[in-house]
């Protein structure tokens, strides 16, 4: 039996997660979860990576005090980076990627670097998140870390540099980043150069899956874990995810539902065409030479966001019984655009949703229960939408999709989203990218051999549930009212 432990940092929490791999079956077990709290600094909204850092190692610890671990392996959100000094010493927190600021560079870099030559380049849809706007906003403002900085370290490799020492970038999230060439599979140093960012930041990339050394000595001795191996796993979590992705039929559309859906495809190669540049499809590294194209939407974020308002407000609803009003409210009542730009900042996501149904002239949208149907029933066609994108880019001809995640666990959203695209739904595992994380701990320590054997123990070790679609007259009805209302341009948000 081989322990390992998956540290998975995601935009509200982070956890640490214990597996266990006898072979031929994986089990799981949640051993840590904390909050992860932003804050602003200077105006400036940032990640406490540090205080991340020092959770990351509580949760070793008490993943030690359960099973002698063999490795270790990070994994968490894309495009957010730390810079460090020659030394190997932080010089600043990473900005997080709603920061403001990064969004008032985008415009800016587009004027230097056309936006289809950029999509040409990296194959990346161009989002106002992406690294390469946060790099030409500090490059702009003269910011004093670039001078100081030597390395740049996205948070999941930054993490490993603490665990072990290495200074390398991991490609699954590397791609994320707007600045490495889809074609070659290296950095485009020439796009740095174009926004005035030192091309000197830049490090050695490693694939997904490969061994980067042992846990130093002093966090060894810390944590009790000495001479446990430090893996890259896909260091993404969406590539984690998708890794764990059971496929039944190799055409099928995947969606990673949490905080941010992911809906794409599994592909041997990038799409880089009119189509995908126009439909503004990303595509992103994957384990074993993977493609993932993909389309990202705004997912459970405003659910979160209502349910935080309401709590404030002085009902704190759980999220069950959130999803009972939900059920016994009426369906297909309105709908919004969970892409629309006025939902992507923290604030009161009721009243938002209250105002954009008034101002597309839908029915009002005034209580909890039919306040999370809206945003659920919205989230499907959102899916379905952005399947329908994928499809017509790619060619392709889905028997069905896959929802992992913990969107998975949501019944109502998966049976919508069957719903919406008229295809069965797969739900599970929900647990996706700790277990895609711990797969790609065991695939580079050579216990297991491919991608396809990794997906083979999935299906073997955590149940899926199929949701058949129906509805279908007046779900079509309703993808057509959606259409109506949601904001054509459509550019997407996600990490």
């Amino acid at each position: 039996m081989t322990a390992m432990a998956a540290v998975d940092l995601g935009a509200q929490s982070g956890r640490v997660v214990l597996g266990r791999f006898d072979g031929q079956k994986l089990a799981i077990s949640e051993v840590h979860r904390f909050p992860n709290r932003p804050f602003y600094d200077g105006g400036r909204l940032q990640w406490d990576i540090q205080g991340l850092y020092r959770d990351v190692l509580d949760g070793l610890r008490a993943a030690r005090s359960e099973d002698e671990l063999s490795s270790v392996g990070v994994d968490s959100w894309g495009v957010d980076f730390g810079l460090i000094d020659v030394d190997g010493r932080l010089v600043q927190n990473p900005t997080h990627y709603r920061d403001a600021r990064r969004a008032a560079a985008f415009e800016g870099v587009l004027e230097r670097i056309p936006p289809r030559e950029l999509y040409e380049k990296t194959g990346v849809q161009l989002l106002p998140i992406n690294s390469l706007f946060e790099l030409a906003a500090m490059a702009e403002e003269g910011d004093p870390a670039l001078e100081l900085a030597d390395t740049l370290l996205l948070v999941p490799d930054l993490l490993h540099h603490w665990l072990c020492g290495s200074k390398v970038s991991e490609r699954t999230n590397a791609t994320t980043t707007q600045f490495l060439d889809a074609h070659t599979g290296q950095w485009a140093e020439e796009l740095l150069e174009l926004v005035g960012a030192p091309t000197r930041l830049l490090t050695d990339l490693v694939e997904p899956c490969t061994v980067l050394g042992h846990v130093s000595d002093e966090t060894g001795a810390d944590c009790g874990i000495e001479g446990v191996r430090v893996v890259a796993v896909a260091t993404h979590d969406t590539g984690s995810a998708v890794a764990a992705v059971p496929f039944r039929h190799l055409e099928s559309i995947y969606i990673s539902a949490g905080t941010w859906s992911l809906v794409g495809l599994e592909r041997d190669g990038p799409l880089i065409d009119d189509l995908a540049y126009d439909a503004n499809l990303t595509n992103e590294g994957g384990v074993g030479g993977t493609v993932r194209l993909l389309r990202n939407v705004t997912g459970l974020w405003l659910l979160d966001e209502c349910r935080r308002a309401w709590a404030e407000a002085g009902h704190d609803w759980s999220y069950d019984e959130l999803i009972a009003l939900a059920d016994a409210s009426p369906s297909l009542h309105a709908f919004v655009d969970p892409d629309d730009p006025r939902f992507g900042q923290p604030g009161d996501m009721p009243e938002r949703i209250r105002a954009f149904c008034a101002e597309t002239d839908q029915e009002p949208v005034d209580d909890p229960g039919t306040a999370v149907r809206c945003i659920l029933e919205s989230l499907a066609l959102k899916h379905a939408y952005a399947a329908d994108l994928l499809v017509t880019a790619a060619g392709s001809a889905p028997q069905e999709a896959h929802v992992v995640g913990g969107g998975s666990r949501n019944e109502l959203l998966c049976q919508f989203t069957a719903d919406a695209l008229g295809l069965p739904v797969v739900a599970g595992p929900e647990e996706a990218t700790a277990i895609g994380n711990l797969l790609g701990q065991a695939m580079a320590v050579g216990e297991i051999a491919s991608l396809e054997e990794a997906r083979d123990v999935v299906r073997g070790s955590f149940p899926q549930r199929v949701y058949e679609p129906a509805g279908a007259s007046e779900w079509l009805n309703a993808r057509e009212r959606f259409a109506t209302v949601v904001d054509r341009r459509d550019l997407g948000v996600s990490a």
